[in-house]
Parts: structure tokens; sequence; C-alpha cells
């Protein structure tokens, strides 16, 4: 059984954000590049399948510029045996990125495909749910534990009213939540190994993909500032602030 893990090149989770002056975008010229942490979920469950003798071949997929060969040596050192990096410098959107995979679908022809959730710069939770469309496979988003079998996926997914069991035919597409797993600790030993693992750069043109945007960033901006709290001296004082200054009783 193969699997396919798409993974992507985001501001670490630690790193504050700051926007460009001239309103534009987001300034990523000096910051730090992380694996997104809910991609990272995902590989380390596609390991773990591996290892538990499920699957056979785990095959990561990037999309975007050249410095995501970083983020695709990440997941090789997690565990994932080959890479493919689908380089270009366009700003990907949801629907390219979706296409994009779908076209390299085509070609490996997996039996699992898993994707974080959503990536924390953008947090669109579009692209699993846009791939599954354009592929025609079955989906279960928002996953807390996954069982493989021969022919099905038994996938629990978290809900708002709580948990939801489903079953799904293979090959499917699943993508992961938080409490699926804890990511493992790369050791020095596995990162020297991912740097001999094969990694494969195509371009969307290569995979007949149109990346080109369908939607324009007019401006970003930050959140108003907020003001600083006050000490109150009783429960009555606050309430009497709450009321009239807050107003939210």
């Amino acid at each position: 059984m193969k699997a396919l893990v798409a993974v992507k090149r985001v501001v670490d989770y630690n790193v504050k954000i700051r926007v460009k002056s001239d309103h534009s975008g987001v300034d990523l010229s000096t910051v730090k590049m992380s694996i997104n942490p809910f991609d990272e979920i995902a590989i380390e469950e596609a390991v773990r399948l591996k290892e538990s003798g499920v699957i056979s071949e785990i095959i990561a997929v990037s999309c975007g510029v050249s410095a995501c060969q970083e983020t695709l040596r990440t997941a090789l050192a997690i565990g994932a045996d080959r890479a493919i990096l689908v380089e270009t410098d366009v700003e990907l959107q949801a629907l390219a990125v979706a296409k994009l995979l779908n076209a390299l679908l085509v070609q490996e022809q997996p039996d699992l495909i898993l994707l974080g959730k959503q990536a924390i710069d953008d947090d669109c939770n579009q692209t699993g749910q846009m791939l599954a469309a354009l592929a025609n496979l079955p989906q279960a988003t928002f996953a807390s534990k996954i069982v493989i079998t021969e022919q099905h996926a038994l996938v629990t997914r978290e809900v708002d009213g709580g948990l939801e069991t489903l079953q799904l035919d293979l090959p499917a597409l699943i993508t992961t939540d938080l409490r699926l797993n804890e990511p493992r600790y790369v050791a020095l030993p596995n990162i020297m190994k991912a740097k001999k693992k094969p990694l494969d750069i195509v371009t969307p043109h290569t995979l007949g993909v149109d990346v080109t945007p369908k939607l324009n960033t007019l401006r970003v901006k930050e959140p108003p500032i907020r003001s600083a709290g006050i000490k109150v001296k009783d429960v009555a004082t606050l309430v009497e602030k709450l009321k009239h200054e807050a107003k939210v009783i």
C-alpha cells in the first residue's frame, strides 16, 4: 500500500508575524520557516502505519518555492521514503494546490492520501476537501484516530457534537487533527539519511496545471492593539465596569 502525504512550508508557529510597511502581505524575509504542524502529524501517522506493516511506501509532496526542499527533507527525516517538489514562484492558493496534487495522484496512484486539516498561515481548511472532490475520492476530515485494513479506512473524526466514526473505501483521503498523534523528535542520524533519499522536482507546466491566482489580496493589516487591563478592588466594582464600560452584561 502506498501513501502520499502533502506538506507545506509555513512561518514557524513560535514566530511573531509582522506586516509589510506597504500592507501588501506578511514579511517573510528574515523569519524562521518550518513544516506545517498539522502536516507533520500527517507524516507521523503515515510513518506509524508503515512501522505497523500497513503501508509499504510513503511519498511526501510539497508545492512552492525552491526552499520547500528543506520542508521535504524534514518529512524524509521523519520517515518518508521519497519526495516530490512542485516548484513554482507563483503564490499558490488552495485550488491550485489541489489541482497539482490531483495531477500527482494520477501519476502515483496512492492508496491513502494524508494532509493536515489546515495550514497555520492562511487557515483556509480547503485543500483536502477540494482534492477529494477533484479526484472523486471518499474523504474524512479532522481525524483523531485512523485504522487501516486491507480494503477500508476506519476514521474517528472530531465534530462539534463530539466524535464521529466513518468507514471509507480505499483509496481515500484523510485530513489530520491535533489529537491524532504527537510527532516524534527527529534524530541526527535520520536527518543525515534524509539527505540521500530521492527528491524529484517538477513544475506545474509539466503537470499540465494552471496555477494562476484566482483571488487578489488588496490589503493586509495587523489586528488592533488591545488596551492594557486594570485591577479592581472587589467583585462589585468588576460587575459595575462590565455593565457600564464593557457593556457585556
